[in-house]
């Protein structure tokens, strides 16, 4: 394991110090925040600190992905990213609920762009 993990670095940041930090090209983010207006995260994520994610993701020089709950709100602070919607069935304790989500998935490229990496 220490051979796996010898050139990991383990950062306690703000999410915005970390993506400001490590952002340049080649880079690949993936941004997971809480899901908007939902509970039991017990953290305050206001709708200002989405929309600095979108600033950040329309600017930066790497490149990130983001998944997050799909709701009118977000879609408002991330419009103009390319956004993947998707529908999912979750389950609990290996049984399906039978109730659908939508998520999306946003991007901080176009697809017509090439990746930076290969």
């Amino acid at each position: 394991m220490h051979i796996r993990l010898d050139n990991v670095v383990i950062e306690h940041l703000p999410w915005q110090e970390c993506l400001q930090r490590y952002d340049r090209p080649g880079t690949l983010f993936y941004l997971d925040p809480p899901y908007w207006q939902t509970e039991g995260y017990g953290v305050a994520f206001g709708i200002e600190q989405y929309e600095q994610m979108a600033g950040l993701m329309r600017s930066m020089r790497g490149r990130a992905v983001l998944s997050i709950n799909d709701h009118p709100d977000i879609r408002r602070v991330f419009e103009g990213l390319p956004l993947v919607p998707l529908q999912l069935e979750y389950s609990m304790a290996r049984q399906n609920t039978g109730k659908k989500s939508g998520e999306l998935i946003i991007k901080s490229w176009e697809d017509d762009q090439l990746p930076m990496w290969g």
